[in-house]
């Protein structure tokens, strides 16, 4: 098939493709089985349901990063060359979505063509995709099914890559980076907890200030690197997380990266500048030891490094500590014992990391009453009937136990009373 194509032909495997092909286009037999067991594996791991092998061609027509789907991402309906160049491709998959699949059942004499042309998953679960960019994938497929000419089929697959982008940053809200030889690679995170800032309760204020600072970005209006710091267990990370979530539909993208990643930070920020979604480089628990120098990686990206960070890219990061990097005794002293001469500048250097985050966001310990009252929210949403009395006794007993007052414990304590049902 790779042959017949332009712009999608950097397609991996083909061999269902190359299957079908082979029974309409050459009249040759082609194997059934292979095809058959092939596209029920996809639907086991993706979710998907319906025709199966629309479903897989639509996989194909929306994981595919080329010239065309690019720029059809960035700018909707594209004219020149590259546009008559995915008309011709787009020939060449509406012919395979017409394909008769009954004429392969009635050949072999078996009904497993009209199996995978509608198919019932055995659950809703999928380990690719959540649910909704499952239905959004089958839904398009449907759609291009139905599309009577090749001019509709391309305008249904634009206006997707337009609403919704393509490929992995298309399809996913949260990613994470790897090393692949000496490339950096852009991994899904495929299940990410499905958290709202409304699931927090309390802290209001904090939410706010990462809320207003969030929508800024989104507008494209001036936004700031944000720091979340403060005691452990207070939703620091759960916050960014549901950020992820609220603001998926609106072109927000999380890329999580540890701190042994620093190094790769600008050449993923080459990889992502010109792509159209706005980016949250996402650090957790971020903390340096006095010993630990990645910082630096950091603070040359954030702000002093001769080229300008992309509009499209904010740092969001968490830590326990508001400094980020651990100071000693020594650092206040005129003359410190290892000879540093300049202790106040090495007091300054510590110190830049953490101005360089133009929004710092305080998630205090709650107090013994902030307590009780997250405790008392908790319960009512997860209907749990128990007198407020016994119900805030055995949280304090609970908390005494697990890491004191925080709204992790409080959760924890509420998962301990759901089990024991």
């Amino acid at each position: 098939m790779k042959k017949e194509l332009i712009c999608y032909r950097n397609i991996e495997d083909t061999c269902i493709i190359d299957e079908m092909q082979k029974f309409f286009n050459e009249k040759k037999d082609c194997d059934i089985y292979k095809i058959s067991s092939k596209l029920v594996e996809l639907a086991g791991k993706s979710g998907f349901y319906g025709n199966l092998f629309h479903d897989y061609l639509t996989l194909i027509l929306v994981n595919n990063e080329n010239a065309y789907s690019i720029a059809c991402e960035m700018r909707g309906k594209v004219t020149g060359t590259v546009n008559d160049m995915a008309y011709h491709d787009m020939e060449v998959f509406r012919k395979l979505f017409s394909y008769d699949l009954k004429l392969i059942d009635e050949k072999y004499g078996v009904t497993l063509m009209e199996k995978i042309a509608d198919y019932t998953p055995v659950s809703n679960d999928s380990f690719m995709y959540n649910h909704r960019i499952r239905d959004r994938i089958c839904e398009l497929s449907k759609e291009l099914a139905a599309a009577k000419t090749v001019e509709e089929f391309k305008d249904i697959l634009t206006l997707f890559y337009k609403t919704y982008g393509v490929g992995k940053l298309g399809l996913h809200k949260a990613f994470r980076i790897d090393k692949k030889g000496e490339e950096i690679i852009i991994e899904p995170i495929k299940n990410i907890r499905h958290v709202k800032l409304d699931d927090l309760v309390g802290y209001e204020i904090a939410k706010k200030k990462l809320t207003d600072n969030t929508e800024s970005f989104l507008n494209k209006k001036p936004a700031n690197n944000c720091l979340l710091y403060g005691d452990a267990g207070t939703g620091k990370s759960s916050s960014i997380k549901a950020i992820a979530n609220e603001y998926f539909d609106r072109g927000l993208r999380i890329i999580e990266v540890y701190k042994h990643q620093f190094q790769y930070l600008n050449e993923l920020i080459a990889m992502i500048k010109g792509r159209n979604y706005r980016f949250i480089i996402y650090m957790d628990d971020l903390s340096f030891e006095e010993f630990e120098i990645e910082y630096k990686y950091l603070k040359a990206v954030i702000e002093g490094g001769l080229e300008k960070k992309p509009e499209n890219v904010l740092i969001y990061a968490t830590s326990n500590r508001r400094h980020l990097i651990k100071e000693t005794v020594f650092d206040k002293k005129n003359l410190s014992d290892d000879g540093d001469i300049h202790a106040n500048d090495t007091v300054q250097e510590k110190l830049s990391l953490v101005n360089r985050f133009g929004v710092t966001i305080y998630f205090g310990k709650p107090s013994p009453k902030e307590f009780a009252g997250i405790v008392i929210e908790l319960a009512k949403r997860n209907n749990i009937d128990m007198p407020e009395k016994e119900l805030l006794l055995k949280a304090n007993q609970w908390e005494m136990a697990h890491g004191g007052l925080s709204g992790r414990s409080a959760q924890q304590f509420i998962d301990y009373l759901l089990g024991g049902k």
